[in-house]
């Protein structure tokens, strides 16, 4: 399938990773998922090699590279496993806060060691009473001369438990109305012990996703310098809508890579398997189960490859993107079943690829917002 924003160098950057994970991670993937948390050694690696936020200006130590290298770092490391998505998060959710709405010191401090795998970052948006409605959130942070005072807890964070600074949304201002208007975004160095009144909870035991780590962050009366305020203060809530694109297109890329690699896997093993005296590939229900999922892969791959394109050229398509990342994670979803079924028995055995995929991809149509929530808005956008 001609993609036209993949272009040679796109294809030697995907070789070059595809040979780093092939080597280096595979042999170890499973051992990170038992262990729930991806070594340190790993992000290093990747910085060492140019895989951490390729598109950042040299200056800071990128390479100015375009949307197309994310996602194909997205894709590789899909193809590995769902529990490879840390260091994806850091690269293109995290990490364009910083290069947006950051000043040039907040960028010089925390950019050139997040492209070098030196600091892990994360975002803390998730309360334990609050998820997609943030204008509810309850963390809050009140100015006390030279610092803001932070009070609350975060709950599902990716790359907490080994994160080194994580932006908190949190409430400067709990009297504004809307709610929304008194939101900002505080940066915190997240090294235990360093920050008074910061600490990391309990690594969340999740039923998927095993190699990301993910865990509970807990700020009681923690100081943190107003010099560390992303972007102006009220103004948290717009800067997270506007990157919300990308981060839902990302998750899109990943579940649609999911959904073929599930595809690819069940077409190796519907020919190999028989049953009743010929493959299971020979059965019409194999047949049209098979067509019909490699349809609709079809389909989901013709879309969102056209929405990398369009957001390549800066375009605003936050209402297909919200179409985009419903349909294909329960397009994934979906197609998890189906494979797993086709696998008959050995689908449900953890040495199965089939069996960590099915249990992997349900939380996408959770996080980044759900999809319950994508609809909403494409109601909205659709007059309604």
């Amino acid at each position: 399938m001609d993609r036209p924003f993949i272009t040679e160098s796109h294809d030697i950057f995907r070789k070059s990773l595809r040979s780093y994970l092939d080597k280096e991670v595979r042999p170890h993937f499973e051992q990170w998922e038992e262990q729930r948390q991806l070594p340190h050694t790993f992000w290093k690696q990747l910085g060492e090699l140019g895989f951490l936020c390729p598109w950042l200006d040299e200056e800071y130590g990128g390479m100015n590279a375009d949307f197309g290298y994310s996602v194909v770092f997205a894709e590789e490391m899909e193809k590995v496993g769902a529990g490879l998505s840390g260091p994806g998060l850091h690269n293109d959710i995290v990490m364009p806060y910083i290069s947006s709405f950051g000043t040039e010191d907040q960028k010089k401090k925390w950019l050139p060691k997040s492209t070098t795998g030196e600091l892990i970052s994360s975002v803390a948006m998730t309360e334990p009473g609050t998820g997609s409605d943030l204008a509810a959130i309850k963390t809050t942070a009140v100015r006390d001369g030279g610092d803001f005072i932070l009070n609350g807890e975060k709950t599902f964070i990716t790359n907490g438990a080994t994160t080194n600074f994580v932006i908190v949304v949190c409430k400067t201002d709990v009297e504004a109305v809307p709610a929304h208007n008194g939101i900002s975004l505080l940066v915190v160095d997240a090294t235990e012990g360093v920050v008074p009144g910061f600490k990391k909870g309990k690594k969340l035991n999740k039923v998927g996703q095993h190699a990301s780590d993910t865990s509970e962050l807990i700020f009681e009366d923690c100081r943190v310098p107003v010099s560390h305020l992303l972007g102006e203060e009220g103004k948290g809530f717009y800067y997270l809508m506007e990157k919300l694109q990308q981060e839902r297109l990302t998750v899109a890329i990943s579940a649609l890579t999911s959904a073929e690699r599930m595809l690819e896997l069940t077409m190796e093993y519907v020919k190999q398997r028989k049953a009743f005296g010929k493959r299971i590939s020979d059965f019409q229900n194999t047949q049209f189960k098979m067509a019909e999922m490699a349809t609709e892969i079809k389909i989901g791959r013709t879309f969102v490859d056209q929405l990398i394109v369009n957001h390549i050229e800066g375009k605003n398509i936050v209402n297909e993107v919200s179409m985009a990342k419903w349909w294909t994670t329960d397009l994934a979803k979906k197609v998890a079943m189906e494979c797993m079924q086709l696998h008959g028995g050995y689908g449900y055995m953890e040495e199965y690829e089939i069996a960590r995929r099915y249990r992997d991809i349900p939380i996408t149509s959770v996080y980044a917002g759900t999809n319950e929530i994508m609809k909403v808005i494409i109601a909205k956008n659709l007059g309604l």
